[in-house]
């Protein structure tokens, strides 16, 4: 899964059970850092360190060859995921990229001379999302939001639902997976896959081409809702992530837009902090 990390940071990694991996990060000249157990630590020769000066560091070369390889040796080929601050390895690992834009009219014409990645682990938890499929779906699939800061599992919550929706219902299910992460792994049966476009685009093509049931897909933003809106006015369920951490911190349109709305803790990833009703009422 992570054969284009540098030889020393792969190396290091080897020491580690990888289940317990959520994040590794490469900086130009820093200590190399991962998030381990929820935790963030540095890596050194012989796995976790907690002394910088014995973390492994790699440099702006090791760091261009690891984008040159997550990029099949072909930078051209995901130019359009680069230009957006990020590309997906294979099997879903997704890239986070720091260095020098380069705009053309105005618009975001190439990213070079990295600097930073930021290399988010994707993990398959098979039935991770059963509680969530209890609490708000046993009876009937709603329209649903799984919301959290960064980095404590929505994106594995959504594949897992989508594997035990398609096993319950059988029905059609759209997965409009922007960065590639959320099919990196066991999605279900009925599941039918649109990578790397935009929310907008995928959901008209994707309604228009496919007739699906429902839609699954990850990281709403302002710009998302009004897709959403329309995919529901169709009579098609949506179920999403988003980038809350409270539930006061979510307002109109967005409040009301969905049945559900699921906030997880930030203390334990993938653990249910909350479930709300549309009015932003906690359900008990």
């Amino acid at each position: 899964m992570l054969d284009f990390l540098p030889e020393n940071v792969k190396d290091g990694l080897t020491r580690l059970n990888l289940q317990y991996l959520y994040e590794i990060r490469i900086r130009a000249d820093k200590p190399v850092t991962v998030n381990y157990e929820g935790k963030y630590r540095y890596l050194g020769d012989y796995g976790l360190t907690e002394n910088a000066e014995k973390a492994l560091v790699c440099d702006s070369t090791d760091i261009a060859d690891c984008v040159f390889r997550a990029g099949k040796y072909s930078v051209y080929s995901v130019e359009e995921q680069i230009k957006q601050g990020f590309l997906t390895a294979e099997n879903g690992a997704r890239i986070g990229l720091a260095g020098e834009y380069v705009f053309e009219k105005g618009q975001p014409f190439a990213l070079r001379n990295f600097t930073s990645l930021c290399i988010r682990v994707p993990h398959e938890i098979i039935g991770c999302a059963q509680e969530i499929y209890q609490r708000c779906m046993r009876d009937r699939v709603r329209n649903t939001v799984i919301m959290s800061a960064p980095g404590l599992g929505k994106t594995t919550l959504l594949r897992d639902l989508g594997r035990i929706l398609s096993e319950k219902t059988k029905k059609n299910i759209l997965i409009c997976d922007e960065r590639g992460e959320i099919s990196a792994g066991e999605v279900g049966k009925s599941c039918d896959i649109m990578k790397y476009s935009d929310k907008k685009t995928a959901f008209e093509a994707g309604v228009r081409a496919m007739r699906p049931d429902m839609i699954i897909t990850d990281e709403l933003s302002v710009d998302d809702y009004k897709a959403v809106e329309k995919a529901v006015c169709a009579g098609i369920t949506v179920i999403a992530s988003a980038h809350f951490s409270e539930i006061s911190s979510v307002k109109p349109p967005l409040l009301g837009l969905f049945e559900r709305y699921i906030i997880l803790d930030e203390r334990e990833i993938g653990k249910i902090k909350g479930v709300y009703g549309a009015d932003g009422r906690e359900l008990l």
